[in-house]
């Protein structure tokens, strides 16, 4: 017997700045089951947050996001990734600096990195942001889970100053500007 629940899943991954923000964000998105943070594309193996900070490893801050394709499309999760994150700062969200607050999505299949690509052009010849978008667009490499006490951030510490004060804004915006993808 095949399990059904597997075969209607896919991965995304995409670095837009802090990975708590983003975990928040796309929590709450219908047909996304999971969503962990962690690292990548980088060069360094088994890195640790102290060492992604240092900016000397190469890798972003990431969330890779398992989701039902049936219930919630690429093309959606691109539009929430580009539309809840500013694509056009090299290496800067807000007042995280560094390589690994890099825009980037990292591609898993041919069809995602042309759905991508296909995106990021028509938002720059739309003119949709003041500043060209710096966004790359690059194969998925190995994925490291970030500490324990990274994952689920927000919800675990949403009191914390950052929490209250960048994160929380960033998901009240997110909620109101994209109702109709909410999970129940």
């Amino acid at each position: 017997m095949t399990n059904l629940k597997a075969v209607n899943q896919a991965i995304a991954t995409f670095g837009s700045g802090c990975f708590w923000c983003t975990e928040a964000i796309f929590q709450n998105v219908d047909g996304v089951e999971k969503v962990v943070s962690g690292y990548m594309g980088g060069n360094v193996k088994n890195p640790t947050y102290k060492e992604v900070c240092s900016g000397l490893t190469g890798h972003a801050e990431v969330i890779q996001v398992t989701y039902n394709p049936q219930e919630v499309t690429y093309d959606e999760l691109l539009e929430i990734f580009w539309k809840t994150h500013d694509p056009t700062t090299p290496n800067k969200q807000g007042a995280d600096v560094g390589t690994q607050y890099r825009s980037a999505v990292f591609y898993h299949t041919d069809e995602q990195k042309q759905l991508a690509e296909k995106y990021k052009k028509e938002l720059t010849e739309a003119k949709a942001f003041d500043q060209p978008i710096v966004t790359e667009i690059t194969p998925a490499s190995v994925f490291y889970k970030a500490e324990d006490y990274h994952q689920n951030y927000y919800n675990l510490n949403g009191e914390a100053p950052y929490c209250a004060y960048v994160i929380q804004p960033k998901v009240e915006k997110f909620k109101k500007v994209f109702k109709e993808k909410l999970k129940n």
